[in-house]
């Protein structure tokens, strides 16, 4: 059975690329969020309170274009359909 992702969910692995000092993220996974599939980037940090987890999201999927008529080979604004 394939892994499916489920809503409000990921998982992130190790980066094995990541050298100490290196600006590469610790830890890279995925996450569904509200219908979308986001690349998850972790680095892990070191703070007065201890270490932490700072967090990028990118989504995966190309969002779909907006329609303009510049798309219909039209320039925006224009009535005439060349009749």
């Amino acid at each position: 059975m394939a892994f499916e992702h489920r809503e409000g969910s990921g998982a992130l692995f190790r980066n094995k690329q990541h050298e100490e000092g290196d600006k590469k993220p610790n830890a890279t996974g995925d996450a569904l969020i509200g219908g979308i599939l986001y690349e998850v980037s972790a680095w892990t940090k070191e703070g007065a309170k201890g270490k932490w987890q700072s967090l990028s999201f990118k989504p995966k999927q190309q969002q779909p274009k907006q329609h303009s008529a510049a798309a219909d080979g039209f320039p925006e604004g224009s009535d005439d359909i060349g009749f």
